[in-house]
């Protein structure tokens, strides 16, 4: 059972409210355009949603991980391309500016960001690491008191717009993931950072996503966030966090198709009434519905657990996985009920089916969570998401 607080459900509803009025709307011509959705980012960042995890000092309104997984659920439910965004900025891209950083680097960065003002992004992948990361390639070594980053990275989120990236890069030569290290770039004042590919994508078209390119980017030593390795433990002490949010917006996306699927079920007639009384689709339904509820069970319980001080990789990682699969078949199972419509773009249920593709590499493609979970077979006699 789920058990939310009352300031939790009020807190629900009013993130609901700004969805349906502000979000709803204008999410299809966001994904037809495929451009960053600036005004809603903006305005996402001036209601304090981009702070909630974050202490009140820095703008942001100390929530635990149950308040924040409402927030993403309703705002994929409006649009996950808007979600991606926002997730990107309220987690990977300004989580290690607040972990590491100085205090003048919060107030100069972390700050704005939270407020909407800067577009902060992660910049971990590459052409050929990905879910390898010890085969990173990008260098970063000393020049004097500072740094020199050279290397390339791609499949960044907020790319094309982004202020400021927290980039990963080898301090050695030696493989492996020892030497892995943050920096923290800043595109207005540090040079040699450009642009490259813009990736087009038939999913969350609005969360543009690119290549960066570093050639001799100067960086200050005050911008190593964390120290000259362990890099990859820092990331991975905010990875349980990303999946379940990622299993949180799957859930939202998944609510959204549902309940397309049963309106047009309720409205669409053939052979004399309702096709949501015809056994085959009526089924269909029954299954999206239980699959839904049981996604939405596994995702606050790891958020729970999470806010309880309980270790959560395992947890996290069943979130993930059961989630962005769901996701996948609900959004799928909504398309063939609509028949035709399901292709046709006027109805959303298009892009709810295209969108639900990104969640499945986001956090951990299901091959390595499956590995992940291997990894930690025992049942803890019912335990396990207590």
């Amino acid at each position: 059972m789920i058990t939310f607080t009352p300031e939790q459900e009020e807190f629900r509803r009013s993130v609901a409210r700004f969805v349906d009025a502000e979000v709803v709307p204008a999410a299809g011509a966001l994904d037809e355009r495929g451009e960053f959705p600036r005004e809603l980012f903006k305005r996402v960042g001036e209601l304090g949603y981009l702070g909630l995890r974050y202490p009140e000092a820095y703008g942001g309104a100390d929530a635990d991980t149950v308040t924040y997984c409402l927030f993403a659920e309703e705002l994929a439910r409006g649009s996950l391309s808007l979600a991606a965004v926002c997730g990107m900025q309220s987690l990977m891209g300004t989580y290690f500016l607040y972990k590491y950083g100085s205090e003048a680097i919060r107030q100069k960065y972390l700050v704005p960001a939270l407020r909407g003002d800067l577009v902060a992004t992660f910049a971990l992948t590459e052409p050929n690491a990905g879910s390898d990361v010890a085969n990173i390639t990008t260098r970063a070594d000393r020049r004097g008191d500072g740094w020199v980053l050279r290397g390339s990275k791609t499949w960044v989120t907020n790319a094309p717009v982004a202020d400021v990236l927290t980039v990963a890069a080898k301090t050695s030569a030696e493989r492996g993931m020892k030497s892995i290290a943050l920096f923290l770039l800043d595109r207005a004042t540090m040079r040699g950072i450009t642009l490259g590919k813009s990736i087009e994508k038939i999913a969350v078209r609005a969360s543009v996503t690119g290549e960066i390119l570093l050639d001799d980017v100067e960086v200050p030593a005050e911008h190593l966030l964390g120290g000259e390795t362990g890099g990859v433990e820092k990331v991975g002490g905010v990875l349980a966090e990303a999946r379940i949010m990622t299993a949180a917006i799957s859930v939202g996306l998944a609510r959204a198709a549902y309940d397309a699927a049963l309106t047009y079920a309720r409205e669409r007639v053939a052979f004399g009434k309702p096709i949501v009384e015809h056994q085959a689709i009526g089924f269909k339904l029954a299954d999206m519905l239980a699959q839904l509820h049981a996604a939405t069970l596994v995702t606050y319980q790891a958020a729970a657990r999470l806010d309880a001080g309980s270790p959560v990789g395992r947890e996290a990682a069943v979130a993930k996985l059961l989630a962005s699969e769901m996701a996948v078949r609900v959004t799928d199972e909504a398309a063939r009920i609509f028949a035709s419509y399901g292709l046709a773009m006027e109805y959303p249920v298009q892009r709810y089916f295209r969108d639900a593709r990104f969640l499945l590499p986001g956090g951990g493609t299901s091959e390595i969570l499956r590995l992940v979970i291997g990894r930690d077979l025992d049942w803890d006699r019912g335990q396990a998401f207590a």
